[in-house]
C-alpha cells in the first residue's frame, strides 16, 4: 500500500498524472486505512465499491490524456451534503435511513472534476455542536493526543469528522460546512487548514440546512494550496440557490506565492482582552512577527460590537434552526414513530428522532420567535448583527486582512464540556462574528502548544476576497516550525 500520510492533494494530482501510481491503488490505500480507523469513528457511511469503480474510470481517462482538474483524487464528504443513492444522515437518528435521489451542487461540481467519493463523514447532529460529540453515531475522536496522556480529545465541531479524517490521512481533502465556526474550529483542533468562504460563494443547494443565513460550505485540507484548489472547483453561482452570489470566481491556485509586502494586517483590540490560553497568545504574537518580517504593516483596529456576537448568534441560529427543522415531522420522510393520533406521531417522532442538543436549540429558537419575544430577542439580535457587519466594513477601510486566533483553547478531552452548554458555546467566540458578517476566513496551523496539540490562527478578509486569505496564509505555512502529522496510535 502507498504511504498516503506523506501526500497532500497537490502531490496526489501530480503523481497521478505522472503515473507514479494509479487512482485505484490510491483509493485502495485509503480504504485499507479507513477500515483500520474504527477508534476515530470518522465515517458514517462508506462508498467502497463505487469508489473503486470510479477510480478505474479515472485511470482510463488519465491514460487517454483526458484527465479533468481533480481526476482520480479521493475525497470525504461531510454527512450534510446530499449524495445521490448514498445515505445522508446529518448524523441524526431522524435521517438514519435517508437516501437522497439527487446530488448537492457542490458534490456534483467536485465529482464532475473527477474526484472519487470515499464516504460520508460524521458531524455534530444537524451541525449543532462544537466538539462532534452530538452525533447519533457516537463521538469522533481527534487523532492527536496530548503528551503523556491517553485521554481521547475532541476534534472540534461540527465538521469534526472531516477535520479528523484529513488530519489522520483518511482522505486528502474533505467538504465541510461553517455556521458559527464549524470549519475553522475543528481545523484548528486537528492541525488542518479550514476555509469558510464568503456567504454566497458556494452553493447551499442540497446541503441539510441548520441556519440558512449563516451556513456556508468550504473545504478542509492539509495545505493552503490544497484549499485554493478545492475552492476553485467548489465555488460558483447556482440558480438553484437563491442566496448564491452571481460573482465571477477565480483560479485561486494562481494567486499563491504573490507578494504581500506593504499590505496591512489588523489586530482587534477587543480580542486581545478575551480569555485566551497563554500558549495561543504567544503563538499569536509570533505570527504577527512573521508578518512583520515579511514586510507587512501591523495596525490595531476596533470591533466594538464583537462582544455581542456570541449572544446574537445563539438567538439567530436557533431561530432559523427551529424553522428549518420543522419539516422533520414523521410524515414526509425520515424517521417515523407510528401512532394513531397525528399529534402523537409528531411529538414522538421529533422527541425520539432528535438528540438533546438539537432539541435544546429548537426550543430556544421557537421561544425567541414566539409572540411577545420576537422584538425583544430575534429582531434585536438582527440589529446587533448589522452593527457587527458595519464594524468589519469600517475596519477594512484601513487594513487588508484581520488576524486572530481561531479558538481560545486547543482541543479538550471528550466529555469535558458536554454537561456545560455555555462553556461549549464559548469555543465559538472568535469565529461567530465572521459568520454574522458573512465574511470569508481561514484557519491555518501555526504552532504546537506545550501539551503537543495544534494551534490555529484565523485570517479574515473582505467579502469575496478569498484571494487575500491564500496570499497571507502562505506566510504562516512557510514560517512555522514543527510536524503537523499526528501519530498512528489509533490504527487497529
Amino acid at each position: 500500500m502507498l504511504d498516503i500520510k506523506k501526500l497532500d492533494l497537490k502531490e496526489i494530482r501530480n503523481s497521478l498524472l505522472k503515473g507514479d501510481f494509479t487512482s485505484e491503488e490510491l483509493v485502495l490505500s485509503y480504504i485499507d486505512r479507513i477500515n483500520n480507523s474504527n477508534k476515530l469513528n470518522t465515517y458514517n457511511t462508506l462508498n467502497t465499491e463505487n469508489a473503486i469503480r470510479i477510480a478505474k474510470e479515472s485511470d482510463r481517462r488519465i491514460s487517454q490524456k483526458n484527465a479533468r482538474s481533480l481526476e482520480g483524487i479521493p475525497v470525504g464528504i461531510k454527512d450534510l451534503f446530499c449524495t445521490k443513492d448514498l445515505r445522508t444522515t446529518a448524523s441524526s437518528k431522524m435521517l438514519e435511513t435517508f437516501i437522497p435521489t439527487y446530488e448537492s451542487t457542490i458534490t456534483e461540481k467536485l465529482f464532475n472534476e473527477g474526484m472519487v467519493l470515499l464516504g460520508k463523514l460524521s458531524n455534530d447532529e444537524f451541525a449543532m455542536g462544537s466538539s462532534n460529540e452530538t452525533s447519533h453515531f457516537g463521538p469522533v475522536v481527534n487523532p492527536w493526543k496530548k503528551i503523556s496522556s491517553k485521554a481521547n480529545l475532541v476534534p472540534g465541531g461540527s465538521s469534526g469528522g472531516s477535520a479528523a479524517a484529513v488530519s489522520a490521512s483518511l482522505c486528502p481533502a474533505a467538504t465541510a460546512t461553517d455556521t458559527g465556526g464549524s470549519i475553522r474550529q475543528p481545523a484548528s483542533f486537528t492541525g488542518t487548514v479550514g476555509l469558510k468562504p464568503t456567504y454566497g460563494r458556494c452553493s447551499r443547494w442540497g446541503i441539510v440546512a441548520f441556519a440558512s443565513s449563516l451556513d456556508q460550505a468550504g473545504p478542509i485540507t492539509k495545505t493552503v494550496a490544497d484549499s485554493a484548489a478545492m475552492l476553485t472547483h467548489m465555488s460558483g453561482f447556482d440558480l438553484k440557490d437563491s442566496t448564491s452570489a452571481d460573482i465571477k470566481t477565480e483560479n485561486y491556485e494562481k494567486i499563491l506565492g504573490t507578494s504581500i509586502k506593504g499590505k496591512t494586517i489588523g489586530i482587534p483590540l477587543e480580542f486581545e482582552k478575551l480569555d485566551i490560553s497563554e500558549d495561543i497568545k504567544t503563538n499569536w504574537e509570533n505570527t504577527i512577527q512573521w508578518y512583520k518580517d515579511s514586510g507587512v504593516n501591523i495596525k490595531s483596529i476596533k470591533l466594538p460590537n464583537s462582544k455581542y456576537a456570541l449572544p446574537a448568534y445563539y438567538i439567530i441560529a436557533p431561530a432559523e434552526a427551529s424553522s428549518n427543522l420543522a419539516r422533520y415531522d414523521g410524515v414526509k420522510y425520515g424517521t417515523r414513530v407510528h401512532e394513531v393520533a397525528l399529534d402523537d406521531l409528531y411529538k414522538k417522532t421529533r422527541g425520539e428522532g432528535f438528540g438533546a442538543e438539537v432539541k435544546r436549540r429548537i426550543m430556544m429558537g421557537t421561544y425567541v420567535l414566539s409572540a411577545g419575544y420576537y422584538d425583544a430577542y430575534y429582531l434585536k439580535a438582527q440589529k446587533v448583527r448589522r452593527l457587527i457587519h458595519q464594524d468589519f466594513i469600517n475596519a477594512f477601510e484601513s487594513v487588508d486582512v484581520i488576524l486572530t486566533p481561531t479558538t481560545p483553547t486547543t482541543a479538550f478531552e471528550i466529555g469535558q464540556n458536554v454537561s456545560d452548554p455555555l462553556k461549549m458555546y464559548l469555543n465559538d467566540i472568535l469565529t461567530v462574528p465572521v459568520n454574522l458578517a458573512g465574511l470569508p476566513a481561514i484557519s491555518i496551523p501555526s504552532g504546537i502548544d506545550k501539551s503537543g496539540i495544534p494551534i490555529g490562527m484565523q485570517l479574515i478578509s473582505k467579502h469575496f476576497d478569498e484571494s487575500s486569505l491564500f496570499q497571507f496564509g502562505s506566510i504562516i505555512e512557510s514560517s512555522r516550525t514543527g510536524d503537523y502529522q499526528p501519530s498512528d496510535w489509533w490504527l487497529s
